[in-house]
């Protein structure tokens, strides 16, 4: 090859070399494994459903001046056009005010407390004036989870708004403490990094779809520690409308009180559930259940002990909530109990809590 030749060989290698990196800084993905391409692609297209929520709380300045400070923050998400907001019920508690913020917009807008499920830690806001044209999550299904599956958390952790961490599913079904005694089932285990103020925020898949709702962590000092948990999505879309429509979730009931464990051994008995109250109106009413009454000499007597419902043997209120989960309101189910020291068997009909 002359020199001419190489010449213009040289020129072709080195002009086709300036268009490929060109096209390489064009396009900063190309280098990327798949991997990172849908982190950013997650990322890009979804961090606008995930809002910022201030819990605020009414503080006395000085004088007769009252002034709102925050109380606490947390995460969110939108779920749908009409501005609600969903988020774990103790990011919200004993607030007097709620903001919330969304990404890449200054402003705060003021939401409403509508509905919430504190057993299931599920809270629905609405907003009072919602911004235009707000961006939905888009709703998974947690049924079809695997283990190993890829998990990406969205939120707010330690106020360092719109943090992404990523991570896999570690384990499904299983079961942390919610308020007033009753777990929380079904739950999602994840090690995408959860830490404080990420609370309330979505956990989506590879594909966008949310598939829980970030709730606790557990670990010594408060911090991430590679084991995080979720409520699964297929239980929020259930409760949900249910929140928006009534205020409060639906389900089956006793229409009874339960009284404090220390009644039970109190009268001597070692196991059951004891009935406090019966209310008004109840399926308990109806089949003459009795609460803890006080005779004229002032002293208390024991109110029914509560041993089966349909065979589940029940021994606290977690026990009730979830026996009753498995059936639906105007179910009769059949329950054994003391009264005394002698043992009855009724069948009720379930009621509702509406």
């Amino acid at each position: 090859m002359n020199l001419k030749k190489l010449y213009y060989l040289s020129l072709f290698i080195l002009g086709m070399g300036v268009i490929y990196a060109e096209g390489m800084s064009q396009d900063p993905l190309a280098k990327l494994l798949p991997d990172e391409r849908n982190n950013i692609q997650i990322f890009a297209e979804h961090s606008s459903s995930v809002v910022y929520v201030s819990n605020m709380r009414t503080r006395r300045l000085w004088g007769q001046r009252m002034s709102q400070v925050p109380a606490g923050t947390g995460s969110g998400f939108v779920w749908d056009s009409k501005g609600h907001i969903v988020t774990n019920y103790h990011v919200v508690s004993n607030g007097d005010g709620l903001l919330i913020h969304f990404k890449d917009d200054p402003k705060s807008y003021e939401a409403k407390l509508i509905g919430a499920s504190p057993r299931k830690d599920i809270a629905v806001l609405k907003l009072v004036n919602p911004p235009k044209n707000i961006n939905p999550v888009e709703i998974g299904k947690s049924s079809q989870l695997i283990v190993g599956m890829k998990a990406v958390a969205i939120g707010n952790p330690f106020g360092l708004d719109y943090t992404m961490t990523t991570g896999i599913i570690s384990a499904l079904g299983r079961s942390i403490d919610g308020v007033g005694g009753v777990e929380i089932r079904d739950v999602i285990q994840t090690d995408a990094s959860i830490n404080p103020g990420n609370s309330g925020g979505p956990l989506l898949n590879s594909a966008g779809e949310l598939i829980g709702m970030n709730t606790a962590i557990y670990s010594p000092n408060g911090t991430s520690a590679g084991v995080g948990f979720a409520v699964p999505v297929d239980a929020i879309a259930d409760i949900v409308p249910q929140l928006i429509k009534y205020g409060h979730e639906v389900r089956p009931t006793l229409g009874i009180k339960v009284a404090p464990e220390t009644y039970l051994h109190r009268f001597g008995y070692k196991k059951g559930v004891m009935i406090a109250e019966v209310l008004s109106g109840g399926p308990a009413e109806e089949a003459q259940l009795q609460g803890v009454q006080m005779n004229r000499q002032r002293q208390y007597l024991p109110g029914d002990v509560l041993l089966s419902i349909e065979g589940n043997e029940v021994n606290n209120l977690n026990d009730i909530y979830h026996t009753l989960s498995e059936f639906k309101i105007g179910d009769v189910i059949n329950m054994k109990y003391i009264r005394g020291k002698k043992l009855y068997e009724v069948k009720l009909k379930l009621g509702s809590n509406i």
